[in-house]
């Protein structure tokens, strides 16, 4: 047991190593985050722990709202990630919400099996029909061609997802603002990829249908 303690142990000591940095840096650092919060970003990614949000991005604490969740989903569900959109955009007014995917995600590479995942089966059931949605295409290409582009496939529908909902497209009405993105993480280089979304043509297509205008 000596062996996990010591690394439980190592965590409150690297926190407090971190503390004397910031403050070393700028003394009045924890002062200044603890008056607020102003994120530009809100940051829906996966739980993985090769992919810190902060790090990969390069922003220091208070400039990013962050989200995560096994294979960066966004459920009409999932009220933890509702609630968090809805936060982002309507208190904390964020400029962008991006949806970040990494190559070699777990969730993603489970949802291709073909087997029973457990309590798993619903949750990754919206990655399983993103692959049905493209099966045809998908099953054109080599297994981890399939895998890596099914990832951009599922970061993708995750960002229309959030496109559906009532709070962005009222804001964006407002004040021409959340952007959505598409990320995909590299663990290999460490390397974001950009997906390119065409945002406003992707909105426009929505509002045909989830046309949420009013308050």
């Amino acid at each position: 047991m000596a062996p996990k303690m010591d690394l439980y142990q190592k965590v409150f000591d690297n926190n407090k190593k971190w503390v004397a940095q910031k403050t070393a840096e700028k003394p009045d650092f924890f002062a200044t985050l603890a008056k607020e919060q102003n994120p530009d970003f809100l940051y829906i990614g996966c739980s993985d722990s090769r992919v810190p949000a902060n790090e990969i991005m390069g922003v220091e604490p208070g400039n990013v709202f962050v989200h995560r969740n096994i294979a960066n989903l966004v459920l009409h569900t999932d009220l933890n990630v509702q609630s968090v959109i809805e936060y982002a955009v309507t208190h904390l007014k964020v400029k962008h919400i991006v949806v970040c995917g990494h190559y070699g995600c777990g969730g993603v590479k489970a949802a291709m099996q073909s087997a029973d995942l457990g309590i798993l089966n619903p949750w990754l059931r919206e990655v399983r029909d993103v692959y049905r949605n493209h099966q045809d295409s998908l099953e054109t290409l080599d297994e981890e061609t399939r895998y890596r582009h099914l990832i951009e496939l599922n970061v993708r529908e995750q960002c229309v997802n959030i496109i559906k909902t009532a709070a962005v497209q009222q804001s964006w009405l407002k004040t021409q603002y959340p952007t959505v993105h598409g990320w995909v993480y590299d663990l290999h280089n460490g390397i974001l990829k950009d997906l390119n979304l065409d945002f406003d043509d992707i909105l426009e297509r929505i509002r045909r249908v989830y046309h949420l205008d009013n308050p």
